[in-house]
Order: structure tokens, then sequence, then C-alpha cells
């Protein structure tokens, strides 16, 4: 009877520290999941501007290739109609239209784009890139006004963070750009590789 009693026990207390194992096990892998889950220091995005229609588009994975050093922007007197962003020396798949004139951007090896700012209604009107290094560049409807003849609505975006840089964007697009979110975050590191000449150029 006595060592029917200690297997008994012997049962229970295996059971019991099967249990406790399994308890510390999803408590460490849920930990390690949620680090993997966090998002980027200093991250935060603006947005969504425009309007509803459009294919979504992100540009997610391609920041992993390292900051931004070129775009390129096409546009006509009304609207936006296609961006195409370089990330170190890799450039993302073009989404937009054809119509209009594509203009090409380098930045400077140290250059960031710290602010957006722009005009939309069902489409993204113009937009103006800001850097830290105090330069500009307008696309779009420098007038203000749609195809259709009045004005939409502005937007000013810049990080939450102070120290952020813009990291990439997404949004939607057909055969114009339908609607832009700006995503911010820490610089990435600056590496021989990701240098590049400035270049402001029609295309």
């Amino acid at each position: 009877m006595q060592n029917q009693t200690r297997g008994i026990l012997s049962t229970a207390q295996a059971t019991k520290m099967s249990g406790f194992t399994l308890l510390t096990l999803l408590f460490v892998g849920s930990t390690i999941t949620s680090a993997f889950l966090l998002p980027l220091s200093d991250s935060s995005y603006s947005g969504e501007f425009g309007g509803s229609g459009g294919k979504r588009f992100s540009h997610a994975g391609n920041q992993m290739e390292g900051p931004i050093t070129a775009l390129r922007v096409r546009a006509n007197q009304y609207y936006i109609v296609g961006l195409q962003f370089r990330y170190c020396r890799q450039w993302s798949d073009y989404v937009g239209g054809t119509d209009g004139e594509m203009e090409e951007i380098f930045l400077y090896d140290d250059e960031d784009i710290i602010q957006i700012t722009g005009r939309y209604d069902s489409y993204i009107q113009n937009l103006v890139f800001i850097t830290n290094q105090r330069r500009s560049f307008v696309f779009g409807a420098y007038n203000g006004y749609s195809y259709y003849g009045y004005r939409g609505f502005t937007f000013n975006a810049v990080p939450l963070y102070r120290s952020a840089v813009l990291r990439y964007i997404s949004g939607r697009s057909a055969s114009y750009i339908d609607a832009l979110s700006f995503h911010w975050g820490k610089p990435h590191k600056k590496s021989k590789k990701c240098r590049s000449h400035t270049v402001y150029q029609k295309k």
C-alpha cells in the first residue's frame, strides 16, 4: 500500500512539474515572439491620405535593403501618376500609370526625408518632400487644382519622434496614386555601398 501511495505521489509530482515546465516554455516563447513583433524604436506613421480606389502596395520589405537614397515621381498637371523609391541601391517596383513626366531625385549620402506635405482628393494631387539638408522637392499640381476644377485637402506628414526619418511608404495605386501613408523610424546606419551621386533631372 505504501509503495502504491508513493507511485501515485510520484505521478502527481511529475504531472505538476510537466505543467510548470509547459507554462514556463509558453511564457518564454511568448516573450520572444512579442520581442520580434515590437515596432522599430521611434516608429510611427502618417496617413492614409487620398481616396479609396486602387490596388494596395507597401515598401515594408524594401526598407530592409537600407535607407531611401533616391526617388522617381511621375506627374501630370493634375495628379501624381506614379512612384518608385530606391532603398540603398535597390529600386522598388514602380506603381501607378504612364501619363505625365518622370522626375528622378538622388539624395545626398547623409540626407533623409523628414517631412512630406501635399494635397489630395480622390487621388494625390501634389507632393513636397523636405529633407534634413533643408532641400525640398515639389511634384504634381502646383496650382492645387484637380482635373475637376476644385481644390482638395492638404496634409502635413511628420514623424512622431524628432529623431525619426522616412523609412518607407505604402498606399494604393492604379492609373494614378490613389492614396499614401508614410512610415517613420530610426535612420539606417550609413553604409558605403548605399552612397550615391546627387542628380535632379527630368526623364
